[in-house]
């Protein structure tokens, strides 16, 4: 049996986009890493801003950027002692790419780790499930085509039913996000046979409601996760 240590970096974690993905995130985080005490555990900071401005709002030119409060607080968990980042909210990085490779410390790209999930899990394609803002952001549009990897989008009106389910989970109303996350999933499978990328933090938490099976998402919590357990985790020889 493979065994890991951690490797003394802490991860900083800028949540509030929204506050029940950053809990989400952070549950996970617990359950997944290779600790059995306290101590092995990594060290975590975290910025919960739940006043940061709507991401897709600003993509859409309706209102002011989070760009610069984005910026800011992911310095400010860098001074805080952050050797890692991680931002748990796929809409957010349309921003922060304009900015990360600037940071003092480098980024767990939520975006890029979901698309490279997706792959591993099944190399034919995904279906994407997102904000209104992701998708007309072209983000993991980019980062599947630099992979090589293809996505399925929904059409508009099964894209609204996915904004939906988000808004849903964002006012803590569980059971219908997940009324909403199964038929909406289920239709699409009916047209294409194909595991479902949960894009939008807020998904997951609706899917996991729905009742569907887990093994037929990729969640981009999960990939999330997983990603900055590597990095904070080195394998013992």
């Amino acid at each position: 049996m493979t065994k890991y240590k951690k490797n003394g970096k802490k991860l900083g974690v800028l949540g509030g986009m929204g506050p029940a993905a950053a809990a989400e995130f952070l549950r996970q985080l617990a359950a997944k890493c290779p600790a059995a005490t306290d101590q092995e555990h990594p060290v975590v900071y975290m910025i919960g801003d739940c006043e940061i401005p709507d991401r897709s709002t600003a993509i859409f030119g309706k209102g002011e950027s989070p760009a610069p409060v984005l910026e800011a607080r992911l310095r400010q968990l860098c001074d805080m002692g952050a050797d890692v980042l991680a931002v748990p909210c796929n809409t957010a990085h349309y921003f922060i790419d304009d900015f990360k490779a600037a940071l003092p410390q480098p980024l767990v790209h939520i975006i890029e780790e979901t698309v490279l999930a997706a792959q591993r899990l099944n190399p034919e394609g995904a279906w994407m499930l997102s904000t209104h803002g992701t998708r007309a952001s072209g983000l993991y549009q980019k980062y599947a085509d630099k992979h090589g990897y293809t996505l399925y989008l929904p059409n508009e009106e099964q894209a609204e039913k996915a904004q939906q389910a988000i808004f849903y989970v964002k006012a803590g109303e569980l059971d219908r996000a997940g009324a909403v996350t199964k038929a909406l999933v289920e239709e699409l499978w009916r047209e294409r046979d194909l595991p479902v990328m949960t894009a939008c933090t807020e998904l997951p938490l609706g899917y996991a409601a729905s009742g569907l099976p887990l093994d037929r998402e990729v969640s981009s919590i999960g990939a999330l996760v997983d990603a900055c357990i590597r990095m904070l985790y080195d394998e013992v020889k």
